[in-house]
């Protein structure tokens, strides 16, 4: 990753000048950018006339672009009455969501705002939503589109429209008690305390990084303040289908962060498994194969359907620990260790505590399926020790320029 600092020769701002900015600024400014170099010198020109004049800040682009983006950010940071930053990322780890990550790291002021680099986000709100977090003391304020005074007039047509409340509902009956308090946990513009958030333990995958923030990191008080959603300066959105199936697995990871939602959803997703072991044995046996090794083989089909979901849903952020080769023999050794285990239990309580049969499988089914999943977690997909998670894309290439 490449870092680039832009510090401009004369603050020229009376305002900025009284304010003697001591520090780097009261509030950083995190902007995640891709292929934005036709809004990124206007979103600069409005956080100039809105922002120093009322709150001394820094901005630090993020940028995973693959045009000019990072340079037209460097010549119009030189018209710029405050430090900006730009970090281009050399591998995208994390979509936009891992952008504010580094971005998170990056900052050196006691705020931190995000913001979109489409000029959607009115940068005016910025002094507000730092002045409103420090008169509640909250840890976490969002500019939000679904209270008074707001409206998501910017987005780009009904079918958008739908997406974004239809989004915005699955996540907060997914989460009911962490998103108590916040109308629009899909908001991209909001202001958080550096020491409310430890980037850390943060796991980002696409674009929806308030929600990542709001669950992992637990802000002790969240409040909001009114904002309307503008429309693009220039360009054409980033969402599309792909990133609409990134946030579906984003939230199916949240949702599966604690051991009992990891146990329903590992239960859920076995009982899935009976549908491709079932159509393989009907396949097997049509095609004149003895039922026993059918089923033998059947079986495998419902192991490996169980292993792709298990993978991207439940334990994405695991799968570091071990090479995929590993922990799919390991899983296809404890899904089939499950079958010849279930027998001699069966028996075990017919002959030993006098149960009948019915109860006596269901019973077996129940244990063997926690253990299965026990077995799972510890010799799958066992935690990793130390800190874990991604580089956020950090190569040995750094270098740091200042530009009078």
């Amino acid at each position: 990753m490449s870092q680039e600092s832009i510090v401009p020769s004369e603050l020229g701002d009376p305002a900025v000048q009284a304010a003697e900015v001591a520090e780097p600024g009261a509030v950083t400014i995190v902007v995640p950018t891709f292929n934005e170099s036709a809004n990124v010198r206007e979103l600069l020109h409005l956080i100039t006339d809105s922002v120093p004049a009322r709150l001394p800040c820094e901005v630090v682009f993020v940028d995973d672009s693959t045009d000019d983006t990072p340079e037209v950010i460097q010549e119009a940071a030189k018209d710029c009455p405050f430090p900006v930053t730009v970090l281009h990322r050399d591998e995208p780890v994390g979509g936009l969501g891992g952008a504010v990550v580094e971005g998170i790291r990056a900052a050196s002021s006691d705020w931190i705002v995000v913001m979109d680099g489409d000029c959607q986000h009115p940068p005016s709100l910025v002094p507000e939503l730092v002045a409103t977090g420090e008169r509640v003391g909250a840890g976490l304020v969002v500019a939000s589109r679904y209270i008074k005074g707001g409206s998501r007039a910017g987005l780009a047509g009904s079918y958008r429209v739908a997406v974004s409340r239809g989004a915005t509902w699955l996540t907060k009956s997914l989460f009911p008690r962490r998103l108590r308090g916040i109308s629009d946990p899909m908001s991209g513009f909001f202001a958080i305390r550096r020491s409310a958030v430890t980037a850390d333990v943060l796991q980002p995958l696409g674009y929806k990084i308030l929600l990542e923030l709001a669950v992992r990191s637990r802000p002790r008080q969240v409040t909001e303040v009114p904002f309307v959603f503008q429309d693009r300066f220039a360009g054409e959105s980033k969402s599309s289908a792909q990133e609409g199936l990134r946030f579906l697995r984003h939230l199916a990871g949240l949702r599966a962060a604690s051991p009992v939602a990891r146990m329903v959803g590992f239960g859920l997703i076995g009982a899935t498994g009976f549908v491709p072991n079932l159509l393989g044995l009907w396949a097997l046996t049509l095609a004149g194969m003895h039922y026993v090794p059918a089923e033998i083989l059947a079986n495998q089909f419902g192991v490996a359907w169980n292993f792709v979901l298990i993978e991207h849903l439940l334990f994405r952020d695991r799968r570091r620990h071990r090479r995929w080769w590993d922990r799919a023999g390991r899983f296809a050794l404890l899904a089939n260790a499950d079958l010849v285990l279930r027998i001699p239990l069966i028996a075990l309580f017919v002959h030993r505590f006098g149960m009948g049969a019915l109860s006596a499988t269901a019973l077996a089914l129940v244990t063997t399926f926690v253990l299965r999943f026990a077995g799972t977690e510890a010799l799958v997909y066992l935690p990793r020790r130390g800190r874990g998670g991604p580089d956020g894309g950090r190569t040995a290439r750094s270098a740091r320029e200042k530009t009078p």
